[in-house]
Parts: structure tokens; sequence; C-alpha cells
């Protein structure tokens, strides 16, 4: 993914969601930039075990890549699926069909899947 090593990547994308902001961002913009760091976290932590991951935007795609031969990382699944129900209601114009408080629920999910992955990496020494 870098030169950087993975303690490395998950510090900053730990910042990067830190300025995620639901009172300067619309959920449009919210949802496509946790969607982006998710994919980051997905590489970041497949990178470790030397899974090749495809270059895509496409969160289930690169789900479908994460989880080959370890199904123990489907504990992000669901998460990522409600990310990508907020896009699908965004861009089919149904905002209706979204919880009341989806901008900071974005935020939420994209810190859930951080911590996850991040507790993960840490119980398999894989961080410095």
């Amino acid at each position: 993914m870098s030169d950087k090593n993975l303690t490395e990547i998950f510090d900053a994308i730990d910042e990067s969601i830190d300025e995620l902001n639901p009172e300067l961002q619309n959920l449009d913009e919210l949802v496509t930039a946790a969607s982006h760091i998710c994919g980051m976290l997905l590489t970041a932590y497949a990178s470790a075990f030397n899974k090749e991951m495809p270059k895509t935007d496409d969160l289930l795609v690169l789900f479908k890549a994460f989880v080959k031969g370890d199904t123990s990382l489907t504990a992000v699944r669901d998460n990522l699926r409600e990310l990508v129900y907020y896009r699908n209601c965004i861009d089919q114009d149904r905002h209706d069909a979204l919880p009341k408080n989806a901008e900071k629920m974005t935020i939420h999910t994209v810190r859930h899947i951080y911590l996850y992955l991040r507790s993960r990496a840490d119980q398999e020494e894989l961080l410095d």
C-alpha cells in the first residue's frame, strides 16, 4: 500500500476519521469519505497478509477479496453494507429511507470498522 508500516497507516486513517464532520459535510460527502477510508482500512489490513486487493472504490468487491481465505473477517460485513445502503439511498434520491442521524451513523460505522481492525491487528501483533 505504501512505504509506511501498518501502525503508521492506521494512525493516519484514525486522523482521517477524526476529520469527518457532520456539521461541515453533507451526507453524500461523508459517505464518500467513509467508504474511501474503509477501502484503505481493508487494503492496509490485507496487505499485512500479502493479500492481493483489487484497485476499486466498490466496497463489496473489496470485501470479497478481503475475506478470501479467512471467513472470520466477515465481522465487518454488516458495517460495510450499511455504508453501501447509505450510498444507494443517496444515489436513488431516497433520503426518506435513511436513519434520522445518518451523518453521525456514517462516522460511527467507519469508526467501528477501524476499531475492530486495529484491535485485531494489535492482537495478531501486526502493530509496532
